[in-house]
């Protein structure tokens, strides 16, 4: 029994590295993982995660699912990667690491139940039993689901082996030969030949050494089917043992040179697996020379063309500024030319205006002078008849003269837009009233008739001073140029409108339509003297047109020479009193 102790170290060694490699990536678990990485196709870090993963290329694997969880918080994704991380570590013998990783995954994982599987397999490498027990069962439980990445034989194998570690033999042996009853079916030789050496070894922790001897020889009769040079090698020094065990030292000395055949075709194909591997590495670092060649190109060429593409830039941002400039000078000018022409016509018209006025002003204290001149000669004859037709043609001078200045002052204010202006509703016939009042002297001297025939229910919404402006201007005008005797009428006309019509109709001496169509022309002033007596520079029908527009109304005139003119004021009405 001494001798046979030789197999313990050996037999557990080489089953607790066995059991991980029957865990398999299934073409379910990669289709998983493939419609995963199609969903989120936009996730660069992740596409290359998953391509390096189902590809075994574990470094990169690691470096992709880390640049996808420290670029991103979509959990779905991020169990994902501590999936892949988790795996590689394995792979890669970082158990710890690995164990860290898995641990990160949660429940709602779609592939929890590996993760319970791949913790209990660390756990087992690490020899820790009682938590590797732990793992399995929860797999074992899960094993409903669908989607697996190993065998149910594999479960109950690992078990038997944490149980056998932790000599609790019955359990052990119910977990290990439920794991061969499958393993038989599933017709793959190295995981029954790692059962068969578990019962050997179990039985023989036991010295139940007629019980272990015939699995030592299923495991060295089925090892005879697979080209695994170690297992083979493993398999005929347990046998050499047993026949040693038996005192049958010459077929042990078989099993022994067997043993040793074998140990040397592994050393020659661990040779050949190491020269291929330093070729493989030999030829990575040749492409790697090649590929850095081809950076360093790919480099200067996309400096060269960074280089062309900003000089382009800076051209077309030269050109684009060039023109840009160009425009706003020529913008400028325009702007320049129109309000030098606007300025030409301002001044024209100021010149026009100052012209027309100083002239009618000249007129106007020249004819008073001269009409002083005869009242003094009269007073002197005591010709009281004449010294009272003076009086009363001093007095038409002055309200002339006045009413210019006074339209010119307002004319101004208008111009500089210094003229106070606010709207309210306006009684319309209570305005025409106090007109009617201003005017009654001048009305009586040339026995005027004046009827104010507007509706006492009118009300508009202006502005009260202008519209008193607009008022005495064209009542000042109907008496200016009408006859003795004659009539001089205010009335509305009613509307549906939201405008009231004010009308102002006289029956002096007219316009012809040239006329009309001058005075109602902008900024036209005019200078006709057809009758001596009369100051008509134009500039209060041009204040009347600019006071009506800025009450938001319009200004039409009708008129016929020597039949009279009727002035049309459309303002618009009070809503609510109109």
């Amino acid at each position: 029994m001494q001798t046979f102790k030789q197999l313990v170290p050996l037999l557990l060694f080489y089953n607790s590295l066995f059991l991980f490699s029957q865990e398999k990536n299934t073409d379910n678990i990669d289709a998983v993982f493939n419609k995963k990485a199609e969903e989120f196709n936009k996730e660069v870090n992740f596409r290359n995660a998953q391509y390096f993963f189902t590809n075994k290329n574990w470094d990169s694997t690691l470096v992709y699912s880390m640049k996808q969880l420290s670029l991103s918080k979509n959990k779905e994704l991020a169990d994902y990667c501590h999936y892949f991380r988790g795996y590689s570590f394995r792979e890669l013998k970082l158990l710890q690491e690995a164990k860290s990783e898995l641990n990160l995954i949660s429940k709602k994982f779609i592939l929890y139940q590996l993760v319970n599987y791949k913790l209990g397999s660390i756990s087992l490498e690490l020899q820790e039993f009682e938590k590797a027990i732990t793992f399995f069962h929860k797999a074992e439980s899960e094993y409903a689901n669908k989607v697996k990445d190993y065998k149910i034989s594999s479960i109950y194998a690992n078990l038997g082996t944490c149980y056998l570690h932790l000599k609790k033999f019955k359990t052990a042996e119910f977990y290990l030969f439920k794991s061969i009853k499958i393993q038989k079916t599933e017709k793959d030789s190295l995981p029954l030949i790692n059962s068969y050496f578990n019962i050997a070894t179990l039985y023989y922790d036991q010295y139940k050494d007629k019980q272990a001897i015939p699995y030592f020889e299923k495991a060295y009769s089925l090892s005879k089917r697979i080209k695994n040079f170690d297992i083979k090698r493993k398999a005929s020094k347990n046998m050499a043992v047993v026949e040693e065990n038996r005192g049958n030292f010459k077929q042990a000395l078989a099993y022994r040179k067997e043993s040793e055949q074998w140990k040397d075709s592994l050393n020659n194909q661990n040779k050949v697996w190491a020269i291929a591997d330093y070729e493989k590495k030999y030829a990575v670092a040749q492409k790697q020379k090649q590929i850095s060649v081809l950076k360093v190109e790919n480099k200067l060429k996309e400096t060269q063309r960074n280089n062309m593409f900003y000089s382009l830039l800076g051209l077309l941002i030269l050109l684009i500024g060039g023109v840009y400039i160009y425009a706003q000078k020529v913008k400028n000018a325009k702007i320049i030319l129109a309000q030098k022409e606007k300025l030409d016509e301002l001044n024209a018209t100021k010149d026009q205006l100052f012209s027309i006025v100083s002239h009618d002003l000249r007129s106007s204290v020249n004819a008073l002078k001269n009409s002083n001149a005869r009242l003094t000669a009269s007073l002197e004859t005591k010709n009281y008849n004449e010294l009272d037709q003076l009086l009363h043609q001093n007095s038409t001078i002055a309200n002339g003269t006045y009413s210019l200045l006074d339209n010119l002052l307002h004319w101004a204010l208008l111009q500089t837009k210094q003229l106070y202006f606010h709207k309210d509703s306006v009684h319309l016939y209570s305005i025409v009233q106090q007109i009617e009042y201003n005017y009654k002297p001048l009305l009586l001297d040339k026995t005027i008739a004046f009827e104010n025939a507007v509706s006492k229910n009118s009300f508009i919404f202006v502005d009260l001073d202008s519209l008193k402006i607009v008022l005495r201007n064209l009542l000042d005008n109907a008496i200016k140029f009408s006859p003795e005797n004659s009539k001089i009428s205010f009335y509305t006309m009613e509307t549906k409108s939201n405008f009231c019509q004010l009308v102002i109709q006289d029956n002096g001496s007219g316009m012809n339509q040239e006329t009309v169509n001058e005075l109602l022309e902008d900024n036209e002033l005019l200078a006709k003297k057809n009758n001596s007596e009369i100051i008509g520079t134009g500039l209060g029908m041009q204040l009347c047109k600019q006071m009506i527009k800025k009450n938001d109304g319009t200004l039409t005139i009708e008129s016929e020479s020597n039949k009279g003119t009727k002035i049309i004021l459309s303002l618009p009405k009070n809503n609510q009193n109109g």
